[in-house]
């Protein structure tokens, strides 16, 4: 039987309601306990590692996370993490760099609504991802909500209410759940050899042979995004530059940025004066789907040649956020930089 770490750390499906609206309140033994389904399932311990609202998760949390799952990872065959779903998706990216390609299958999930509500969404969740879980096939860092598993990396909370919060941005899901059988869309399930940058699956009888993967143990939290729009000042961009190193500008389509003439304000002089002050900017599209192409229009072709500006390509937001402060805690050097962000990594982008 696999012996899987809960790592409780709070959020919906651990919340109660105490009159000043939802807050955490059960621990992760609790919320087992409310899934007597998963018993004979697998060996299962529990780690209360915090109980917050996902609201108030940070980037030092991700490494209290991280290093939790890589200080145990010897004495376990996989991990859940509970999680509240508004930050679950810049968890499990950040999971997926400071974790790189586990063999191990590393899944959150959380709920919409709490595990003590009369219609919750939180005892199939936590069911279905010790299935996951504990499957042969499954490794990385996953999602798994709602009776689909979403690679780490491509996951976006689309719906606020709906049980079927979380969808798959450019890239189709893991696997669909439905009761007790896994359905494998992707290479694990259709017979597909893994590429070579990709963790392999074990098996029960090999998981305790598996040696540790990489664990990064630093992060740079200084990265913020700036969506584009109408009227935006770009001496916004100089305001930033003290508590900033680098900045993920969600721009228009496919891949515009404003030039309003020469008697404006100039976006490009901006743009440009802040990679030239060594600092590191990634532009991306804020329509959430298709990705960006910076060489299709004239308003994006200027940036698609500096050599300074990366491209987010079709990776989400919360990836290219995680990835950067995983990427600059690693190197200042804007060409190591741009090789560990052009890097694929659990599906984050199509490789270039």
């Amino acid at each position: 039987m696999k012996r899987i770490l809960l790592i409780a750390t709070g959020g919906t499906i651990a919340s109660a309601e105490d009159g000043r609206g939802l807050s955490p309140a059960l621990s992760g033994e609790e919320l087992a306990a409310c899934v007597p389904e998963v018993r004979g399932l697998c060996d299962l311990d529990t780690l209360q590692l915090m109980n917050i609202d996902s609201t108030n998760m940070r980037p030092a949390d991700w490494l209290r996370i991280a290093q939790a799952i890589a200080g145990r990872y010897a004495d376990f065959d996989g991990f859940l993490v509970l999680h509240g779903t508004d930050t679950m998706a810049y968890t499990a990216a950040a999971l997926s760099y400071l974790i790189p390609a586990s063999a191990k299958p590393i899944v959150l999930t959380g709920s919409q609504r709490p595990m003590t509500s009369s219609f919750t969404d939180a005892k199939l969740n936590l069911y279905q991802s010790l299935l996951y879980a504990i499957d042969d096939l499954s490794c990385d860092v996953s999602i798994v909500f709602g009776g689909i598993a979403i690679a780490g990396t491509r996951a976006r909370k689309q719906r606020t209410m709906s049980a079927n919060a979380f969808t798959s941005v450019n890239f189709p899901p893991l696997a669909y759940i439905r009761n007790d059988r896994i359905v494998r869309a992707g290479a694990w399930g259709s017979g597909v050899p893994a590429r070579a940058d990709e963790p392999t699956p074990s098996t029960e009888a090999d998981a305790g042979n598996i040696s540790a993967p990489a664990h990064f143990d630093h992060i740079d939290e200084r990265v913020a995004v700036l969506k584009l729009t109408p009227g935006l000042n770009p001496e916004l961009f100089a305001a930033l530059k003290p508590a900033y190193d680098a900045l993920v500008l969600e721009i228009y389509g496919l891949g515009g940025i404003p030039d309003y003439g020469a008697d404006e304000p100039s976006f490009k002089q901006a743009i440009f004066d802040w990679v030239g002050s060594g600092r590191a900017i990634v532009l991306t599209t804020q329509v959430p789907e298709e990705g960006l192409d910076l060489g299709v229009y004239e308003v994006g072709r200027a940036y698609a040649e500096h050599p300074g500006i990366l491209r987010g390509g079709d990776m989400t937001t919360e990836a290219i956020v995680a990835k950067m402060m995983w990427a600059l805690a690693q190197t200042r050097d804007a060409r190591e930089l741009a090789r560990l962000f052009y890097q694929p990594v659990n599906h984050d982008r199509l490789a270039e």
